[in-house]
């Protein structure tokens, strides 16, 4: 029978993620632990959320979180747009940042297989979330050139 998993620690998620290859860096803010790693070249944190009953330094759920810093006017309804098309991983923006995280719960007990799907699934969002922005960011500028040309056309007559 498997052994589910009801709870992580720092040391035990730190395992999870080395064993899948990625290079972890447990480091402490306010008494706080989180784990910071990176992904296709994204640093992102692991931050613990409720403390688990069962162990002293573990928790029932965790987020991964990646802040990236706006530079320059973000286009309106980046985070509104990826909320409505996406699932599992939320866009808000937080004064000069925007902030994709995706939630993680432990709690009932899950496989190991499980946190590392969880984990793959991370991956691949930072993967989205780049593109994601990178397409946006295009068709936010192809829409102002657009408006910006047909401006034009109106002064001239």
């Amino acid at each position: 029978m498997t052994q589910l998993i009801s709870h992580v620690s720092a040391q035990s998620l730190t395992d999870v993620l080395q064993a899948a290859g990625y290079r972890v860096n447990q480091t402490e803010q306010n008494g706080i632990v989180q784990l910071l790693s990176a992904s296709q070249g994204i640093g992102y944190a692991v931050r613990f959320g409720n403390p688990a009953v069962a162990e002293q330094g573990s928790y029932v759920d965790f987020t991964f979180s990646c802040a990236l810093r706006v530079q320059g006017e973000l286009p309106g309804g980046v985070a509104e747009q990826w909320n409505a098309t996406r699932r599992f991983a939320r866009l808000s923006l937080q004064g000069e940042f925007l902030v994709m995280e995706m939630d993680v719960v432990v709690a009932a007990g899950v496989s190991a297989d499980h946190l590392r799907g969880n984990l793959e699934l991370w991956d691949r969002l930072l993967q989205e979330f780049i593109v994601y922005l990178r397409d946006f960011t295009q068709a936010n500028q192809a829409q102002n050139a657009k408006v910006a040309v047909a401006e034009e056309e109106e002064v001239a007559l």
